[in-house]
């Protein structure tokens, strides 16, 4: 069960974006698009306050103050990395130290700000999960590290021309991720996730999914109904909720346990990956239909993450091999049911993997392995650390984050394909690194 504060001093921010692609909302534009909260509603037993106090963190065990760094002379307190991701556009991304959060812009690259967390001697004000909403001013924010700022059972709703939080939603468990969309707030925890009214946090749904401690969830944010996908109740089992349409579609992914999956923006194309990491399934999440299947490699990988390009023509997959891939997609965007190219080597704008099409006449005769879809594209990694990656905003690139604080933007030929090209390098958790 949960409960929810709405703080009552501050107008509710609109959660529309704002559409200036380097700058977040000014305060006056944000006052005259914002609305009150409703009252408060209690889910279960447990109660909603609004208190008021502005402290959002009523437990004197977590880090309460809000301030920038300390000024002293003394060197400022090792920053360690505890979470990294992409907004829904990919043009910024968030980090999560134990000691607050920053937010960066990807082309070009710069931070755009910080907001640093400090309790008694430089300590505390760890945050496990950021969560961004395109460019708006409000973000989600769940504590985490050794020293968490918020309980790791809350989710803080912080806006931050306050520069504090403006309402909480709790919970009996920890929560494992959180995602948002301009009308919904989507909370998932071990085995369970609640979806939630952006403007009022009104509860709206409760699903229940198999163990998921890594917080598996993708929604939609595409301009049209929500589409929301998450882990079914079965091991590599899929469940996608159309809610415009009201239908849920159950699809069995894998016969392993699901590691990662992606959404595109329409919600209309799934990609997934199992805990033996060596294929990609595309499927249709209307239908349920299996689209294409693609091979990263032979050997068992940790796949970190998956990401569509904008119009579905490519995807990438990171893992703890250490390379990123880029595979080409033989599927219409504008109708995701249809069927996938019937011969692998048939001629598309896109490169033609040497390795599919040279065996393709083998199809069926030889081990599935032989016939596999390859990557046209890849870039190699230092092995063992974990990156996620999305698609650059520049035509044939790609970004990739490290939980090492490294920043990547490679460039791919989708002609000839083969190793990338990188552009670009940055440590964004070293001071010399911003602007």
């Amino acid at each position: 069960m949960a409960t929810l504060s709405a703080y009552s001093s501050p107008p509710w921010p609109n959660p529309n974006p704002d559409p200036d692609p380097d700058l977040l909302a000014t305060q006056d534009e944000l006052e005259s698009q914002t609305q009150s909260p409703s009252e408060p509603q209690s889910y279960g037993s447990q109660s909603s306050t609004m208190p008021p106090n502005p402290n959002p963190n009523p437990i004197s065990n977590y880090n309460t103050s809000v301030s920038s760094p300390p000024q002293s002379t003394a060197q400022p307190p090792p920053i360690s990395l505890l979470h990294v991701s992409f907004n829904q556009d990919s043009g910024c991304f968030a980090a999560g130290t134990d000691h607050g959060f920053r937010i960066y812009n990807c082309d070009p690259f710069r931070e755009i700000f910080r907001r640093d967390f400090y309790g008694s001697g430089n300590s505390g004000g760890g945050i496990g999960a950021v969560e961004m909403l395109f460019r708006c001013n409000v973000l989600a924010l769940v504590g985490g590290g050794p020293d968490p700022q918020y309980p790791p059972n809350k989710v803080m709703i912080w806006d931050d021309h306050q520069s504090r939080c403006i309402g909480e939603l709790s919970f009996r468990s920890e929560v494992r991720a959180v995602k948002l969309r301009r009308d919904r707030i989507i909370v998932v925890l071990e085995q369970k996730i609640f979806v939630y009214n952006f403007a009022d946090l009104k509860l709206l749904h409760q699903i229940e999914t198999i163990a998921n401690p890594k917080g598996l969830c993708a929604v939609s944010h595409g301009a049209g109904s929500l589409v929301l996908v998450c882990p079914g109740l079965q091991k590599g089992q899929i469940r996608a909720e159309h809610y415009a349409s009201k239908r849920t579609k159950f699809i069995m992914a894998h016969d392993s346990r699901t590691a990662c999956f992606a959404l595109t923006q329409d919600g209309q194309l799934l990609a997934t990956a199992s805990s033996k990491g060596t294929l990609v399934r595309i499927f249709n999440t209307v239908d349920g239909t299996l689209l294409q299947e693609v091979r990263r490699g032979a050997d068992r990988a940790e796949i970190y993450s998956l990401a569509f390009s904008s119009t579905a023509q490519w995807l990438a997959v990171s893992s703890d091999k250490g390379t990123v891939h880029v595979f080409s997609l033989k599927i219409n965007p504008g109708s995701p049911g249809i069927e996938r190219s019937q011969s692998i080597s048939e001629p598309t704008h896109a490169v033609t993997t040497p390795a599919a099409s040279s065996l393709s006449f083998f199809k069926g005769v030889l081990p599935k392995y032989f016939s596999s879809e390859w990557s046209v594209a890849q870039f190699r990694l230092i092995e063992g650390s974990q990156y996620i990656v999305a698609f650059g905003h520049q035509k044939n690139t790609v970004v990739i984050l490290g939980l090492d604080g490294s920043f990547y933007r490679c460039q791919f030929d989708p002609v000839i394909g083969g190793e990338m090209t990188q552009l670009e390098y940055h440590n964004f958790l070293k001071p010399e690194a911003a602007f």
